[in-house]
């Protein structure tokens, strides 16, 4: 398994090498300087990726709680909203794109978080 990383790690470096003095017909001392550079935005992608799952995961977590106090049948109130709520979204969906909803749903979802929180 280790061996299969090191040649992973090698390729990657090497065709970065390869890229950066074929293609910019740029120097080695630049090579040296860029990779740190560029090793930076990438461990800064991941941290954005890790902050975009996490608040993901709040937001299931959000609707998970209500579904669950929706479906003891305690709150009357609650259960019409979501029933309601469930019935716009189903004829919405035939009006216009999947994606569309998905994404004002997803903004709801974000604005309701935000305002319980």
């Amino acid at each position: 398994m280790q061996e299969i990383g090191r040649t992973v790690i090698v390729l990657v470096c090497g065709t970065l090498v390869y890229y950066h003095c074929t293609y910019w017909h740029a120097s080695l001392i630049s090579l040296l300087f860029d990779v740190p550079i560029i090793l930076l935005c990438s461990l800064s992608i991941l941290d954005a990726a890790t902050i975009i799952v996490a608040g993901l995961a709040n937001y299931v977590g959000a609707a998970e709680s209500v579904l669950r106090v929706t479906t003891t049948g305690h709150d009357k109130r609650l259960f019409l909203k979501v029933v309601s709520f469930l019935y716009v979204l189903s004829a919405l969906g035939r009006v216009v794109l999947s994606l569309t909803v998905a994404y004002a749903v997803f903004k709801m979802f974000y604005m309701l978080c935000s305002n319980a929180c």
